[in-house]
């Protein structure tokens, strides 16, 4: 059942990516990338409506197939990695560094003696 989802949210980006690209933006004129015809292709009202709610469909369907791959992604999780412990290893004493010794602090070096 995911990988059908999965093909559809697919297939629902490229035609998502496709019709918003079709639109007309403000300003500019994608039409007359494809030579003009872009406006008689879907009627003398253009293809704002149709491109506009083909757009609202296709999201809708974008967020609906996004929701549930979230959930049945999360549902498939079985455990945390926060869920396991944690193993600290113990500390013997043959890898514990040495303690100085307290009252006599060690004789800082000055240079050369002669």
């Amino acid at each position: 059942m995911v990988a059908v989802v999965i093909s559809l949210h697919v297939l629902v980006c490229i035609l998502m990516t496709v019709v918003v690209l079709l639109q007309q933006g403000k300003g500019a004129d994608i039409g007359a990338v494809f030579g003009g015809s872009s406006q008689t292709l879907f009627g003398a009202s253009g293809a704002g409506n149709f491109l506009t709610k083909t757009t609202g469909v296709l999201a809708l369907i974008f967020f609906m197939t996004s929701l549930y791959l979230a959930h049945s992604s999360a549902a498939r999780v079985s455990y945390s990695v926060f869920d396991r412990p944690v193993k600290v290893p113990a500390a013997s004493a043959k890898t514990a560094p040495a303690a100085a010794k307290p009252g006599k602090a060690p004789s800082p070096v000055t240079g050369n003696k002669k």
